[in-house]
């Protein structure tokens, strides 16, 4: 357990080039070759924690200010992911979760019920939240580790639906998503997709970063929108000229070196991954596999920056007006783009209808982690993580993941209302999912078949 928690705390810039160079290595890669796509992949993720700890250290503040401002005062705050995560490790099913999320993604390659191979291995904190969650909720240890192969099986299944998504729009070939935030709240977005597909005059607005750059010219350029978008936070927030500039020229600087970091990362990975598939692909007779990682890789497409930049002050007034509502957006408010990113894609770059089914999608996740405040507080006790003062903490991430109450709320039934409501709705948009996924499969398998004809 020692070895593993020494393991962890290496954190994903030092953890993942480590997995990725010993699968290199078993994938008959020279060891000069793994080196580089693992130290080239670490490199990225510190650019990439660089960039976020820009947005957490000054984006977060005018957040919190803006909120202070506009008299929004709520009984929990958000602790955001790097609160949340560090409670599900040093829960009790922390310390099993690993074994089980890698033992239930080799079962599932095995009975070929996925087609993921996920060496996202830091990001299977959210399957030991959920599980720490359902352990709180029910007293049971036993439910808590089922909690977490169901949130495993549920996720690198996500991860296949979505598949098409990070291929098509965002061009990672052989990649998936299997993510407890980007994956989980993506099947929201499908039944908008198709409701604004089809709606007269409102299908044809197509509003995006390169539109906007056409347009407007050099003030539609992707590092101008973030400086825009900087200053109004900042003056929403309340703070003088010379503040609100200097957060502009980072939000600028966000908007250009994300994307940059992304290629560090893909640089490193393409190599390894195409030897992943190469080698799965002929030990399972041709079958298509998807190396699943972090969804920071989406990060890397400009409508998913500015998406995350809206949705700061967006976020806030929903937290106003979404009745119900005890959380106070604040930690996870400068990683947003984790929430949007598959659902980005799934709109093909469309912000305005990223807008609109990710305000209801981040309208359910404010409702449901008002919910779960109870059990949240108490995973945060038992973790020695309350501060002096602090009452009650909350988490979007995680803390509002509709599969966790889902599972929660099955196991007590102590809101049978909310479980029929957010249930039923959840498991409506996973059978549009369901759908949009075979849709996009017909349609991958006719172009093929379209240029085997023409060849």
């Amino acid at each position: 357990m020692n070895i593993m928690q020494y393991f962890l705390d290496l954190g994903p810039s030092v953890m993942l080039p480590i997995v990725i160079f010993i699968l290199a290595i078993c994938l008959k890669e020279k060891p000069g070759k793994a080196l580089r796509s693992g130290i080239m992949i670490g490199i990225g993720f510190i650019g990439i924690s660089l960039v976020i700890n820009l947005m957490v250290d000054n984006l977060g503040p005018a957040a919190k200010d803006m909120a202070e401002r506009f008299g929004v005062h709520m009984t929990a705050v958000d602790v955001g992911w790097p609160g949340a995560a560090p409670m599900a490790w040093a829960s009790q099913i922390g310390g099993v979760a690993i074994l089980i999320a890698i033992g239930v993604n080799v079962l599932m390659l095995v009975l070929g019920l996925t087609r993921v191979v996920n060496v996202d291995i830091w990001n299977i904190w959210h399957m030991a939240f959920t599980g720490a969650m359902v352990q709180v909720a029910t007293g049971s240890f036993v439910w808590g580790m089922v909690a977490v192969a169901a949130h495993a099986a549920f996720i690198y299944k996500l991860g296949d639906w979505f598949a098409p998504v990070t291929k098509n729009y965002f061009y990672l070939e052989g990649i998936a998503v299997p993510h407890g935030t980007s994956a989980l709240l993506a099947p929201f977005a499908i039944p908008f997709e198709w409701l604004l597909g089809s709606i007269p005059g409102v299908k044809k607005i197509n509003l995006n970063a390169e539109k906007i750059e056409s347009r407007l010219g050099v003030i539609g350029e992707p590092m101008i929108v973030g400086a825009v978008l900087g200053m109004a936070i900042g003056f929403l927030a309340g703070y003088d000229t010379k503040v609100a500039l200097q957060l502009g020229m980072q939000m600028a600087a966000v908007m250009i070196l994300m994307p940059k970091m992304v290629k560090c990362i893909m640089e490193g990975l393409l190599p390894v991954a195409g030897a992943a598939r190469k080698l799965l692909e002929k030990k399972f007779k041709g079958k298509e596999f998807y190396i699943g990682l972090d969804p920071a890789l989406l990060l890397g497409d400009t409508q998913v920056v500015a998406a995350s930049l809206i949705f700061v002050p967006l976020t806030i007034i929903l937290a106003m007006i979404v009745p119900g509502n005890k959380v106070l957006p604040f930690g996870d408010l400068a990683t947003i783009g984790f929430f949007v990113g598959m659902t980005t894609g799934i709109h093909g770059g469309n912000l305005f209808r990223t807008l609109i089914s990710g305000s209801f999608m981040i309208s359910i996740t404010l409702w449901i982690s008002s919910q779960t405040i109870g059990w949240h507080t108490q995973m945060a006790d038992q973790a020695n993580a309350l501060s002096k003062g602090v009452t009650q903490v909350a988490s979007l991430d995680q803390g509002g993941s509709p599969f966790t109450y889902i599972l929660a709320q099955l196991l007590t039934l102590k809101n049978v209302n909310g479980l029929l409501f957010i249930g039923g709705l959840y498991v409506f948009c996973l059978i549009c999912t369901f759908i949009y996924y075979k849709q996009q499969t017909k349609k991958e398998l006719k172009a093929v078949e379209s240029e085997q004809r023409i060849s």
